[in-house]
């Protein structure tokens, strides 16, 4: 099992696009793919199994964007991805999507057929989450991939394997001959190839931020490990994420906070823009949290202190969002505002600055580095409780660490801001990750506010935060494909929804 990692899995990646699931996670597979042809395509077969969320959600939810930049070769924060599908029709590759019935068990599946002149190869590949993917075969032959190794895959005859430097090498016995697979933080250079008498030979590049690495070791994996490893030390929940992240990717602790730090920025200039305009033409909703904040500024709204600059960042997020701007998906992009909105605005209310945001949002990394590592971000597998759900329960633990609180604190706010949200499903009108996601972002950062001031009030949360994540889980297990981010229930399906759909199906690219 990969471990996991803030940076990766939980506070990333920078990205465009309404779904990190669908928009970053299909771009990764997309690069990885393309690698596999060495960059030469000009034939891609796209098939969606029927009863996953891809076949009704591809298009409208940044799939199609995502994964036609990533065979482009861009990153997630290209500003041309809008326009993926034209840049690619341009460059003269010819796309076939199809639906088929082949029970695919996970709603996020890939599979991809690709060809040039000289050779096809096919891929098989899984968004699990927040933008993080998992590979599980290349030309019918089951292997794993992440997406944070250098991926040396050499085909060869069967013979003794001559050494070379890796983090891992597995054999896939193909018959008569095999698939060599090296797992390592650089390629197998070709001298060392050669000695493998190779049949042919692919490079496949990391597509993660923090690479994986050989015998990884985090101090913690659950809340329960950290509280019992820490004990009456009580060390701030941001030290112990900075502890565990600097394992995870081999970091000094200086440059954890950095990188935490440039995050912060990014999201601050996320904020300013969606505050001062944002325009584009695909959209449910047009830009309004310019009108919030001129009321805000006016007096004529009710007074919620603090709570309404919260409200104002959470709206201006998802309008950036919503308008293609550069986001971090945290945990997702579309949970993305809540945790952010929160974080920044109580910290400019407080006069905190950029340090004390960065250690904000390591806290509340850490904990979704557990939600992870028990369940997932994605709300095609645990509706918006995955998401949303998450997103509260994080922000509650950093609000109680910018206020100066416990680490048992953070975790006992996390829990409660958690338990509030357990069965909200996911159920975007008009297909689009807008509405309600708007609203429901909002209420997770006022949710997490509100049980931050609860924790800090010393509330018993009742229940430890491993539990209620696993009851999380379990009640994912139990929700309906329909509310799980299929656009089949919900508010999804009213006739509103299927109107406003109907009107925005022509309406393709950024207004002028």
């Amino acid at each position: 099992m990969t471990i996991v990692s803030i940076f990766n899995d939980v506070i990333g990646p920078v990205m465009r696009g309404p779904s990190s699931s669908h928009c970053a996670a299909a771009l990764r597979i997309g690069r990885l793919a393309r690698d596999l042809m060495d960059g030469r395509i000009e034939d891609v077969l796209i098939e969606f199994d029927r009863s996953g969320s891809l076949p009704t959600t591809h298009e409208s939810q940044g799939s199609d964007m995502g994964l036609f930049g990533g065979l482009l070769g861009w990153d997630a924060d290209d500003e041309r991805l809008p326009d993926s599908a034209r840049a690619i029709a341009d460059a003269g590759v010819r796309l076939r999507i199809e639906t088929v019935d082949v029970g695919d068990p996970h709603p996020n599946t890939y599979r991809l057929t690709l060809k040039n002149a000289r050779e096809c190869h096919s891929i098989i590949a899984i968004s699990t989450g927040g933008g993080m993917i998992d590979v599980l075969g290349i030309d019918d032959v089951p292997l794993r991939m992440d997406g944070g190794h250098h991926e040396t895959l050499i085909w060869a005859a069967k013979g003794p394997i001559p050494d070379v430097e890796a983090d891992e090498i597995i054999l896939h016995d193909l018959g008569e001959t095999m698939l060599i697979q090296v797992k390592a933080a650089s390629f197998v250079p070709s001298d060392r190839v050669a000695r493998f008498r190779p049949i042919a030979v692919k490079n496949l590049a990391p597509v993660l931020p923090v690479p994986s690495r050989k015998d990884v070791r985090v101090p913690f994996a659950s809340c329960a490990e950290m509280l019992s490893r820490d004990g009456a030390r009580k060390t701030p929940l941001w030290v112990l994420a900075v502890e565990y992240e600097r394992a995870r990717g081999d970091f000094g602790e200086d440059e954890v906070l950095a990188k935490m730090i440039d995050i912060v920025r990014i999201l601050r200039r996320s904020i300013a823009g969606g505050i001062a305009g944002t325009r584009y033409a695909d959209r449910v909703l047009h830009d309004q949290s310019g009108r919030f904040a001129g009321m805000m500024d006016a007096g004529r709204l009710l007074d919620g202190g603090a709570l309404n600059r919260v409200i104002l960042y959470v709206t201006a997020m998802m309008e950036v969002k919503s308008s293609m701007g550069v986001i971090v998906a945290a945990p997702t992009a579309g949970a993305c505002a809540a945790l952010p909105g929160a974080v920044i605005a109580m910290a400019e209310a407080m006069s905190r600055d950029e340090s004390e945001m960065a250690k904000a949002m390591l806290a509340a990394g850490l904990i979704g580095a557990f939600i992870a590592t028990r369940s997932t971000f994605a709300a095609e597998v645990g509706g918006c409780q995955a998401e949303g759900g998450s997103a509260s329960c994080m922000a509650a633990a950093a609000l109680v660490t910018l206020a100066g609180g416990t680490r048992d604190q953070g975790v006992a706010a996390a829990s409660m801001a958690l338990q509030s949200m357990l069965g909200l499903i996911c159920d975007p009108i008009a297909n689009r990750v807008e509405a309600p996601c708007l609203g429901k972002n909002v209420m997770a950062a006022c949710n997490a506010f509100a049980c931050a001031n609860m924790a800090l009030a010393d509330f018993d949360p009742l229940i430890p935060l491993d539990e209620v994540i696993d009851a999380a889980k379990a009640v994912a297990e139990r929700m309906p494909r329909e509310h799980r981010c299929t656009s089949l229930g919900g508010l999804a399906v009213t006739p509103t929804s299927l109107r406003i759909e109907k009107r925005l199906a022509s309406l393709k690219g950024p207004a002028p």
